[in-house]
C-alpha cells in the first residue's frame, strides 16, 4: 500500500511494561534517543516504533518480542500467512444496542473479562501483527480502525476489508475502533463468559460503547459477521462526521448512479449489475462512498435517484410510483417487506437511532433534490427480479412516473386502509416522535 510503510518493532524494553517507574524502561529510552541521531531514517523508524509500543500498551497489549505494522500481503505470507477457509454463522455477541433494538447479548462484566483475557493472550505471543485502515472510502466521514492480531493469516484476511489510511491517522484520530484477534486462544474461552463449549470454531464479541471488537478462534474467517459487527461499531462515528451509513447498493449506468434499497433476495438475483458486493454505502455531501474494500472505484457522485423496493403481494402498493421526500423517508424507515418491517432496510445491528438516520436521509433528498421512487418487487402477477429489476429501474428514469397512491383492491377494499394503518402502528410504536413531514 503506497501510504503505509511496513516495519517491525523488536525491542528489549518491550518485554517490560512501559512505565516511568521501570528503570530498565528508562535506560532503554535513553538508548533509543542516542541511536536516533545516527541516521535520519533510523531515527524516524525508532521514534515511530516506540510510539506504537506505547499505543498498544494503552490498549492492554504489551509487545513481547516483535510487532509488525502494516505488512502487505506478500510480507504476511512470508511470515506464514495462508488463505483461511471461509466460515459462516458463528456467534456474534453485542452490547450497546440502541434502546428497543433487542437486549444486549453480552454483559459489560463479561466483555471486560473477555477483553482482559484476550489482551493477556496477545501479549504472550512473540510476534504480533498490527494493521491500520479505515471503514469508509471517503476520508471526510470514515472510521479509523486498528487491527491487533496474534496471526498473520487473520491479518491477511481482515486487512483486505479495510481502506487505506495515511500513516499515523489512527493514532491522531479522536475515536478509532480497535479490533483484537486471538486465533490461538484456548477454545474454552467462550465458557468463561457463559457462551458454552459448543462453539469450537470461535465467536465474535463487540462493545459499541468501547468501540472494540474481539474475534476469537477462527471467527476472522466469518467475513459476513465480522463486517456486520464492524458496520455497527463504525456507524455512530460515520454519522457524527456527516455520513449516512446505509444498507444499500448502487446501480451505475453511464454517468448516472442510482441508490437502491431492496430485499436481500433481490440484491442476490442481480448481483452482477450492482456495487458493492456487500450492501453498505455512505451518503454524504461529497457523494457516495463504500463501507468496505470493493477492489474497484471507491467514490461516486451523488445519486441521480433513489429506489426503495418494497414487497407487497396484496397489490396495494403500485408496481412503481414517485415519492415526495417525506414519503421516501417514511417508506425508508419502515422497510416494508410482505407484512414485516425492516427499519431503514437494515437487518443487522443498530448502534444508533434509525429515526435520526431517516431524518438525515430526508434532509439529503430535499437539499440535493434527489428523486425517489417506490417499487413493488412482488406485486402479484408483476413479480420482478434480477436483470428485469435493473431494467425497470433504468427505464423508470426516462419515463413520467405518477406519484405514489396506494391502490384499493376491488376484492378486499379494506386492504388499502389496513396497510396504511399497519405502517402507522408499527412506526409509532417504535418511533413515537415521528416528524409530521413523514407520510405514507
Amino acid at each position: 500500500m503506497k501510504n503505509l510503510k511496513p516495519f517491525f518493532v523488536e525491542s528489549s524494553f518491550a518485554r517490560s511494561r512501559p512505565t516511568s517507574s521501570n528503570p530498565f524502561f528508562l535506560s532503554s529510552q535513553r538508548k533509543f534517543a542516542a541511536s536516533a541521531s545516527v541516521s535520519q531514517d533510523e531515527g524516524r523508524v525508532i521514534d515511530y516504533s516506540y510510539g506504537l509500543n506505547l499505543a498498544l500498551a494503552g490498549k492492554g497489549v504489551i509487545v513481547k518480542d516483535q510487532a509488525f505494522l502494516n505488512l502487505n500481503s506478500s510480507q504476511l505470507q512470508h511470515k506464514g500467512a495462508t488463505i483461511a477457509e471461509s466460515l459462516s454463522g458463528l456467534p456474534l455477541l453485542v452490547r450497546g444496542h440502541v434502546p428497543g433494538g433487542g437486549p444486549s447479548e453480552i454483559s459489560k462484566p463479561h466483555f471486560t473479562k473477555l477483553l482482559k483475557q484476550v489482551t493477556n493472550h496477545i501479549s504472550s505471543i512473540s510476534n504480533i501483527f498490527v494493521h491500520d485502515g479505515a471503514i469508509g472510502s471517503s476520508p471526510k466521514c470514515d472510521a479509523k480502525v486498528r487491527l491487533i492480531s496474534d496471526s498473520p493469516s487473520a491479518m491477511l484476511s481482515l486487512s483486505r476489508m479495510l481502506w487505506e489510511t495515511p500513516t499515523r491517522a489512527v493514532s491522531h484520530d479522536s475515536c478509532p475502533l480497535t479490533v483484537y484477534v486471538a486465533t490461538s486462544i484456548s477454545p474454552g474461552i467462550g465458557e468463561s463468559i457463559g457462551l458454552g463449549s459448543k462453539e469450537n470454531d470461535g465467536f465474535i464479541a463487540a462493545d459499541i460503547e468501547r468501540s472494540s471488537l474481539i474475534l476469537c478462534g477462527k471467527a476472522f474467517s466469518d467475513s459476513h459477521a465480522t463486517k456486520e459487527a464492524l458496520a455497527a461499531l463504525s456507524g455512530p462515528v460515520i454519522f457524527a462526521r456527516g455520513g449516512l451509513p446505509l444498507s444499500a447498493r448502487l446501480l451505475v449506468s453511464g454517468d448516472s448512479v442510482v441508490l437502491l434499497f431492496a430485499p436481500k433476495r433481490t440484491f442476490k438475483s442481480c448481483r452482477d449489475l450492482l456495487v458493492p458486493s456487500d450492501a453498505g454505502v455512505i451518503l454524504s455531501s461529497k457523494g457516495l462512498a463504500f463501507l468496505f474494500q470493493t477492489g474497484g472505484s471507491n467514490l461516486f457522485t451523488l445519486p441521480a435517484s433513489v429506489f426503495l423496493a418494497s414487497s407487497d403481494s396484496s397489490g396495494v402498493i403500485p408496481s412503481v410510483s414517485k415519492l415526495s421526500p417525506g414519503q421516501a423517508a417514511y417508506h425508508f424507515l419502515a422497510g416494508y417487506q410482505n407484512g414485516k418491517f425492516i427499519p431503514a432496510y437494515n437487518k443487522g445491528i443498530w448502534s444508533f437511532d434509525p429515526l435520526e438516520l431517516a431524518k438525515a436521509f430526508l434532509s439529503k433528498l430535499k437539499n440535493d433534490q434527489i428523486s425517489s421512487y417506490l417499487f413493488n418487487v412482488n406485486g402479484g402477477e408483476n413479480n420482478v427480479n434480477g436483470k428485469d429489476f435493473a431494467k425497470v429501474v433504468q427505464s423508470t428514469l426516462s419515463e413520467n412516473i405518477p406519484p405514489f397512491r396506494a391502490k384499493s383492491n376491488l376484492v378486499t377494499p379494506l386492504l388499502w386502509g389496513d396497510l396504511e394503518e399497519k405502517y402507522k402502528s408499527f412506526l409509532l410504536s417504535k418511533f413515537p416522535d415521528l416528524p409530521e413531514e413523514f407520510s405514507f
